[in-house]
Protein backbone atom coordinates (compact mmCIF):
# COMPACT_ATOMS: atom_id res chain seq x y z
CA UNK A 1 0.00 0.00 0.00
CA UNK A 2 2.56 2.31 1.33
CA UNK A 3 5.01 1.62 -2.46
CA UNK A 4 1.38 2.74 -4.50
CA UNK A 5 1.28 6.00 -2.81
CA UNK A 6 5.11 6.28 -3.15
CA UNK A 7 4.63 5.13 -6.92
CA UNK A 8 1.64 7.41 -7.26
CA UNK A 9 3.32 10.63 -5.80
CA UNK A 10 6.69 10.18 -7.94
CA UNK A 11 3.98 9.74 -11.15
CA UNK A 12 2.15 13.09 -10.01
CA UNK A 13 5.52 14.79 -9.35
CA UNK A 14 6.65 13.51 -12.85
CA UNK A 15 3.66 15.18 -14.00
CA UNK A 16 3.99 18.36 -12.21
CA UNK A 17 7.71 18.68 -13.02
CA UNK A 18 6.14 18.59 -16.85
CA UNK A 19 3.27 20.63 -16.23
CA UNK A 20 6.19 23.56 -15.20
CA UNK A 21 8.71 22.71 -17.85
CA UNK A 22 6.44 23.08 -20.47
CA UNK A 23 4.72 26.72 -18.46
CA UNK A 24 8.56 27.71 -18.73
CA UNK A 25 9.07 26.90 -21.96
CA UNK A 26 5.60 28.86 -22.67
CA UNK A 27 6.42 31.93 -21.15
CA UNK A 28 10.04 31.77 -22.59
CA UNK A 29 8.52 31.34 -26.19
CA UNK A 30 5.93 34.12 -25.27
CA UNK A 31 8.28 36.44 -24.37
CA UNK A 32 10.93 35.46 -27.72
CA UNK A 33 7.27 36.01 -29.86
CA UNK A 34 6.98 39.90 -28.10
CA UNK A 35 10.33 41.05 -28.62
CA UNK A 36 9.96 40.05 -32.42
CA UNK A 37 6.81 41.48 -32.46
CA UNK A 38 8.37 44.92 -31.32
CA UNK A 39 11.33 44.93 -33.31
CA UNK A 40 9.04 44.45 -36.33
CA UNK A 41 6.76 47.24 -35.12
CA UNK A 42 9.61 49.59 -34.57
CA UNK A 43 11.07 49.57 -38.05
CA UNK A 44 11.37 52.12 -39.91
CA UNK A 45 11.57 51.05 -43.59
CA UNK A 46 9.66 48.18 -45.96
CA UNK A 47 13.62 47.22 -46.98
CA UNK A 48 14.36 46.76 -43.10
CA UNK A 49 11.11 44.87 -42.26
CA UNK A 50 11.59 42.43 -44.97
CA UNK A 51 14.99 41.45 -43.94
CA UNK A 52 14.45 41.34 -40.22
CA UNK A 53 11.34 39.34 -40.85
CA UNK A 54 13.07 36.51 -42.69
CA UNK A 55 16.36 36.56 -40.75
CA UNK A 56 14.35 36.61 -37.36
CA UNK A 57 11.34 34.36 -38.51
CA UNK A 58 14.03 31.64 -39.50
CA UNK A 59 15.59 32.27 -36.36
CA UNK A 60 12.33 32.12 -34.43
CA UNK A 61 10.91 29.06 -35.83
CA UNK A 62 13.75 27.11 -35.85
CA UNK A 63 13.22 26.62 -39.88
CA UNK A 64 15.17 25.16 -42.99
CA UNK A 65 13.86 27.35 -45.66
CA UNK A 66 11.90 30.19 -45.68
CA UNK A 67 10.60 32.53 -48.31
CA UNK A 68 8.38 35.86 -48.22
CA UNK A 69 6.02 36.52 -51.37
CA UNK A 70 4.47 39.84 -52.01
CA UNK A 71 1.88 41.20 -54.30
CA UNK A 72 3.59 44.11 -56.71
CA UNK A 73 1.41 44.94 -59.86
CA UNK A 74 2.88 47.61 -60.63
CA UNK A 75 6.18 47.50 -59.65
CA UNK A 76 5.87 49.80 -56.79
CA UNK A 77 7.43 47.82 -54.36
CA UNK A 78 10.18 47.22 -56.30
CA UNK A 79 10.83 50.67 -56.89
CA UNK A 80 10.93 51.53 -52.95
CA UNK A 81 13.31 49.02 -52.75
CA UNK A 82 15.48 49.95 -55.55
CA UNK A 83 15.43 53.88 -53.95
CA UNK A 84 16.34 53.04 -50.71
CA UNK A 85 19.32 50.84 -51.77
CA UNK A 86 18.18 47.58 -51.24
CA UNK A 87 19.43 45.27 -54.13
CA UNK A 88 16.01 42.92 -53.76
CA UNK A 89 17.20 40.71 -56.64
CA UNK A 90 19.96 39.45 -54.94
CA UNK A 91 17.66 38.08 -52.42
CA UNK A 92 16.39 34.83 -52.87
CA UNK A 93 14.29 34.88 -49.76
CA UNK A 94 11.98 37.57 -51.17
CA UNK A 95 9.47 36.99 -54.49
CA UNK A 96 7.37 39.63 -56.23
CA UNK A 97 4.65 38.49 -58.23
CA UNK A 98 3.36 40.63 -60.54
CA UNK A 99 -0.46 39.45 -60.00
CA UNK A 100 -2.43 37.67 -56.94
CA UNK A 101 -3.27 34.61 -59.08
CA UNK A 102 -1.18 32.21 -57.50
CA UNK A 103 -2.62 33.15 -53.85
CA UNK A 104 -5.82 32.94 -55.51
CA UNK A 105 -5.26 29.41 -56.78
CA UNK A 106 -3.78 28.27 -53.64
CA UNK A 107 -6.12 30.00 -50.87
CA UNK A 108 -9.30 30.87 -52.86
CA UNK A 109 -11.68 32.98 -50.84
CA UNK A 110 -10.75 31.21 -47.38
CA UNK A 111 -7.32 32.51 -46.67
CA UNK A 112 -6.17 29.17 -44.96
CA UNK A 113 -2.98 28.62 -44.39
CA UNK A 114 -1.43 25.10 -46.06
CA UNK A 115 0.19 23.02 -44.01
CA UNK A 116 1.35 19.82 -45.08
CA UNK A 117 3.38 18.09 -46.91
CA UNK A 118 5.48 19.65 -49.90
CA UNK A 119 4.11 19.01 -52.91
CA UNK A 120 6.11 20.37 -56.35
CA UNK A 121 2.68 20.97 -58.19
CA UNK A 122 1.19 23.02 -55.86
CA UNK A 123 4.39 24.22 -53.61
CA UNK A 124 7.32 25.13 -55.93
CA UNK A 125 6.56 28.57 -56.94
CA UNK A 126 6.44 29.62 -53.51
CA UNK A 127 10.19 28.20 -52.79
CA UNK A 128 11.87 28.66 -56.04
CA UNK A 129 15.40 29.30 -55.34
CA UNK A 130 15.71 26.55 -52.63
CA UNK A 131 18.66 24.20 -52.97
CA UNK A 132 16.75 21.89 -51.19
CA UNK A 133 12.98 21.46 -51.66
CA UNK A 134 11.52 20.91 -47.83
CA UNK A 135 9.63 17.97 -46.65
CA UNK A 136 7.00 19.90 -45.03
CA UNK A 137 5.57 23.19 -45.20
CA UNK A 138 3.66 26.29 -44.01
CA UNK A 139 2.39 28.35 -46.85
CA UNK A 140 0.32 31.59 -44.74
CA UNK A 141 -1.49 34.65 -46.65
CA UNK A 142 -1.15 37.54 -45.35
CA UNK A 143 -4.40 39.94 -45.96
CA UNK A 144 -5.83 42.93 -44.85
CA UNK A 145 -9.04 44.28 -45.18
CA UNK A 146 -9.80 41.41 -47.96
CA UNK A 147 -6.91 42.14 -50.17
CA UNK A 148 -4.10 39.77 -50.92
CA UNK A 149 -1.02 41.24 -49.93
CA UNK A 150 1.60 38.26 -50.53
CA UNK A 151 2.39 34.93 -48.04
CA UNK A 152 5.12 33.94 -45.81
CA UNK A 153 6.21 30.64 -46.54
CA UNK A 154 8.00 28.23 -44.23
CA UNK A 155 9.67 24.55 -45.11
CA UNK A 156 11.41 21.99 -43.38
CA UNK A 157 12.96 19.06 -43.84
CA UNK A 158 11.47 17.20 -41.10
CA UNK A 159 8.28 15.34 -42.25
CA UNK A 160 5.77 15.44 -39.66
CA UNK A 161 7.44 19.29 -38.83
CA UNK A 162 4.19 20.70 -40.16
CA UNK A 163 0.90 19.03 -40.32
CA UNK A 164 -2.30 19.96 -41.44
CA UNK A 165 -4.09 19.43 -38.26
CA UNK A 166 -1.32 21.16 -35.79
CA UNK A 167 -2.24 24.07 -33.80
CA UNK A 168 -1.60 27.31 -35.26
CA UNK A 169 -2.30 29.79 -32.87
CA UNK A 170 1.49 31.25 -33.09
CA UNK A 171 1.96 31.68 -36.41
CA UNK A 172 -1.76 33.39 -37.09
CA UNK A 173 -0.81 35.76 -34.28
CA UNK A 174 2.46 36.20 -36.27
CA UNK A 175 0.89 36.64 -39.10
CA UNK A 176 -1.60 39.13 -38.27
CA UNK A 177 1.29 41.10 -36.48
CA UNK A 178 3.06 41.19 -40.52
CA UNK A 179 0.11 41.99 -42.06
CA UNK A 180 -0.62 44.88 -40.58
CA UNK A 181 3.37 46.13 -39.98
CA UNK A 182 3.13 45.50 -44.23
CA UNK A 183 0.16 47.76 -44.73
CA UNK A 184 2.02 50.24 -42.61
CA UNK A 185 5.13 50.31 -44.26
CA UNK A 186 3.56 50.11 -47.50
CA UNK A 187 1.27 52.86 -47.10
CA UNK A 188 4.12 54.90 -45.31
CA UNK A 189 6.60 54.30 -48.41
CA UNK A 190 3.81 55.79 -51.23
CA UNK A 191 3.42 58.95 -48.78
CA UNK A 192 6.98 59.15 -48.49
CA UNK A 193 7.54 58.39 -52.63
CA UNK A 194 4.75 60.63 -53.38
CA UNK A 195 5.94 63.84 -51.34
CA UNK A 196 9.44 62.77 -52.92
CA UNK A 197 8.45 62.29 -56.52
CA UNK A 198 8.37 65.13 -59.36
CA UNK A 199 4.67 64.26 -60.19
CA UNK A 200 5.29 65.30 -64.07
CA UNK A 201 8.01 63.60 -64.81
CA UNK A 202 8.04 60.37 -62.34
CA UNK A 203 11.50 60.63 -61.09
CA UNK A 204 12.77 62.47 -57.54
CA UNK A 205 12.39 66.12 -56.61
CA UNK A 206 14.78 68.39 -55.22
CA UNK A 207 13.55 67.82 -51.55
CA UNK A 208 14.33 63.99 -52.11
CA UNK A 209 18.02 64.41 -53.82
CA UNK A 210 18.83 67.38 -50.61
CA UNK A 211 17.98 64.49 -48.30
CA UNK A 212 19.57 61.41 -50.43
CA UNK A 213 23.13 63.52 -51.28
CA UNK A 214 23.98 63.32 -47.33
CA UNK A 215 23.84 59.70 -46.92
CA UNK A 216 25.72 58.95 -50.44
CA UNK A 217 28.73 60.95 -49.79
CA UNK A 218 28.51 59.28 -46.69
CA UNK A 219 28.35 55.81 -47.93
CA UNK A 220 30.96 57.03 -50.25
CA UNK A 221 33.79 58.01 -47.65
CA UNK A 222 32.55 54.71 -45.57
CA UNK A 223 33.18 52.70 -48.67
CA UNK A 224 36.06 54.59 -50.19
CA UNK A 225 34.17 54.64 -53.34
CA UNK A 226 34.44 57.60 -55.54
CA UNK A 227 31.12 59.53 -56.53
CA UNK A 228 29.67 61.25 -58.81
CA UNK A 229 27.42 63.83 -60.02
CA UNK A 230 25.79 65.24 -63.39
CA UNK A 231 24.46 68.42 -63.89
CA UNK A 232 21.91 67.97 -66.70
CA UNK A 233 20.30 70.97 -68.55
CA UNK A 234 17.70 70.86 -71.94
CA UNK A 235 19.16 73.53 -73.64
CA UNK A 236 16.97 76.40 -75.56
CA UNK A 237 13.90 74.96 -73.42
CA UNK A 238 12.42 77.90 -73.40
CA UNK A 239 12.16 78.13 -77.24
CA UNK A 240 10.11 74.33 -76.82
CA UNK A 241 7.58 76.51 -74.35
CA UNK A 242 7.38 79.84 -76.74
CA UNK A 243 6.81 77.48 -79.97
CA UNK A 244 4.64 74.24 -78.83
CA UNK A 245 3.53 75.38 -75.82
CA UNK A 246 3.92 74.18 -72.48
CA UNK A 247 2.17 70.93 -73.24
CA UNK A 248 4.89 70.19 -75.53
CA UNK A 249 7.19 71.37 -72.94
CA UNK A 250 6.26 69.14 -70.10
CA UNK A 251 5.93 66.30 -72.76
CA UNK A 252 9.12 66.56 -73.58
CA UNK A 253 10.53 67.00 -69.75
CA UNK A 254 8.77 63.18 -69.05
CA UNK A 255 10.85 61.78 -72.40
CA UNK A 256 13.99 63.21 -71.21
CA UNK A 257 13.69 61.78 -68.00
CA UNK A 258 12.60 58.41 -68.87
CA UNK A 259 15.77 58.22 -71.48
CA UNK A 260 17.95 59.49 -68.18
CA UNK A 261 16.71 56.97 -66.43
CA UNK A 262 17.20 54.08 -68.37
CA UNK A 263 21.12 55.28 -68.87
CA UNK A 264 21.73 54.62 -65.24
CA UNK A 265 21.51 51.96 -62.77
CA UNK A 266 18.86 51.46 -60.18
CA UNK A 267 20.83 52.60 -57.79
CA UNK A 268 21.82 55.54 -59.01
CA UNK A 269 20.06 58.42 -58.25
CA UNK A 270 17.79 60.87 -60.48
CA UNK A 271 16.53 64.23 -59.46
CA UNK A 272 14.62 66.69 -61.21
CA UNK A 273 16.30 70.23 -59.88
CA UNK A 274 14.25 72.60 -60.81
CA UNK A 275 12.89 73.63 -64.20
CA UNK A 276 14.75 71.97 -66.97
CA UNK A 277 17.85 70.80 -65.04
CA UNK A 278 18.24 67.11 -63.42
CA UNK A 279 20.53 65.75 -61.46
CA UNK A 280 21.98 62.26 -60.97
CA UNK A 281 24.63 60.46 -58.15
CA UNK A 282 26.31 57.65 -59.52
CA UNK A 283 28.31 55.75 -57.21
CA UNK A 284 31.29 53.55 -57.06
CA UNK A 285 31.86 54.52 -60.60
CA UNK A 286 35.24 55.68 -62.45
CA UNK A 287 35.42 58.81 -63.70
CA UNK A 288 36.43 57.98 -67.10
CA UNK A 289 33.53 55.67 -67.34
CA UNK A 290 30.64 58.30 -65.78
CA UNK A 291 31.78 60.62 -68.87
CA UNK A 292 31.13 57.85 -71.14
CA UNK A 293 27.61 57.57 -69.46
CA UNK A 294 27.20 61.17 -69.97
CA UNK A 295 27.70 61.07 -73.69
CA UNK A 296 25.77 58.34 -73.76
CA UNK A 297 22.41 60.56 -72.72
CA UNK A 298 23.49 63.22 -74.82
CA UNK A 299 23.18 61.50 -77.44
CA UNK A 300 20.16 59.22 -76.67
CA UNK A 301 18.56 63.12 -75.94
CA UNK A 302 19.85 64.04 -79.33
CA UNK A 303 18.39 61.32 -81.14
CA UNK A 304 15.14 61.29 -80.22
CA UNK A 305 12.39 61.95 -82.50
CA UNK A 306 9.34 63.82 -80.53
CA UNK A 307 6.44 64.10 -82.42
CA UNK A 308 3.34 66.51 -80.15
CA UNK A 309 0.34 67.44 -81.91
CA UNK A 310 2.02 66.34 -85.61
CA UNK A 311 4.86 68.69 -84.90
CA UNK A 312 8.12 67.00 -85.00
CA UNK A 313 10.50 68.37 -81.48
CA UNK A 314 14.25 68.21 -81.99
CA UNK A 315 15.77 68.87 -77.88
CA UNK A 316 19.77 68.35 -76.92
CA UNK A 317 21.07 68.40 -73.28
CA UNK A 318 24.11 70.11 -71.83
CA UNK A 319 25.65 68.13 -68.95
CA UNK A 320 28.51 69.51 -66.38
CA UNK A 321 30.28 66.27 -64.27
CA UNK A 322 32.35 66.11 -60.94
CA UNK A 323 33.54 63.45 -58.90
CA UNK A 324 34.61 63.67 -55.04
CA UNK A 325 37.06 61.27 -54.37
CA UNK A 326 37.19 60.48 -50.39
CA UNK A 327 39.74 59.67 -48.09
CA UNK A 328 40.27 58.22 -44.66
CA UNK A 329 40.19 60.98 -42.41
CA UNK A 330 38.81 64.34 -43.77
CA UNK A 331 37.86 67.41 -42.52
CA UNK A 332 34.90 68.73 -44.31
CA UNK A 333 31.14 67.65 -43.17
CA UNK A 334 29.55 65.71 -45.72
CA UNK A 335 27.05 68.59 -46.21
CA UNK A 336 29.76 70.51 -47.34
CA UNK A 337 31.14 68.40 -49.71
CA UNK A 338 27.69 67.31 -51.13
CA UNK A 339 27.65 71.64 -52.16
CA UNK A 340 30.82 71.21 -53.48
CA UNK A 341 30.09 68.31 -55.83
CA UNK A 342 26.77 70.06 -57.39
CA UNK A 343 28.22 73.41 -57.20
CA UNK A 344 31.45 71.76 -59.35
CA UNK A 345 29.23 69.84 -61.72
CA UNK A 346 27.07 73.31 -61.89
CA UNK A 347 30.12 75.27 -62.93
CA UNK A 348 31.21 72.53 -65.39
CA UNK A 349 27.56 72.67 -66.74
CA UNK A 350 27.96 76.48 -67.15
CA UNK A 351 30.84 75.89 -69.22
CA UNK A 352 29.11 73.43 -71.77
CA UNK A 353 26.63 75.89 -72.16
CA UNK A 354 28.93 78.77 -73.27
CA UNK A 355 30.96 76.38 -75.59
CA UNK A 356 28.02 75.56 -77.67
CA UNK A 357 25.98 73.38 -75.94
CA UNK A 358 24.97 69.65 -76.47
CA UNK A 359 27.84 68.66 -74.79
CA UNK A 360 30.00 67.29 -71.74
CA UNK A 361 31.88 69.27 -69.52
CA UNK A 362 34.15 67.88 -66.07
CA UNK A 363 34.33 70.10 -63.56
CA UNK A 364 36.72 69.95 -60.88
CA UNK A 365 37.64 66.16 -59.23
CA UNK A 366 36.88 67.42 -54.98
CA UNK A 367 39.27 65.49 -52.64
CA UNK A 368 40.11 66.46 -49.40
CA UNK A 369 42.80 69.08 -50.89
CA UNK A 370 40.59 70.24 -53.06
CA UNK A 371 37.51 70.37 -50.74
CA UNK A 372 39.62 72.24 -47.91
CA UNK A 373 40.59 75.04 -50.59
CA UNK A 374 36.96 75.64 -52.23
CA UNK A 375 35.64 76.08 -48.37
CA UNK A 376 38.06 78.69 -47.41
Amino acid sequence: MEDDITTELRVLQSHLDGMLDRVQHNSLTLKRFQTFEMRLLNLNSLAEMIEQLLEDAQSFFDLDVISFCLIDEKSEIAAYLSDDGYDYLANNKLILLSDNELLKSTFGLSATPFLGTYKQSSCAKFFPESERNPVSVAIIPLRRRGKYLGSLNFGSYTPNRFINDMATDFIEHMVSVVSICLENNLNFEMMRRTSLIDTLTGVNNRRFLEQRIGEEVDRSQRNEEPLSCLFLDIDHFKQVNDTYGHQAGDYVLSIVASVIKKQLRSNDVLARYGGEEFVALLSNIPETMVKDIAERIRKSIKDLALNFNEAQIKVTISIGMSTYLPCKVSSKTSAEISTQLIHSADSALYVAKKSGRDRVEKGKVIDASTATRMAS
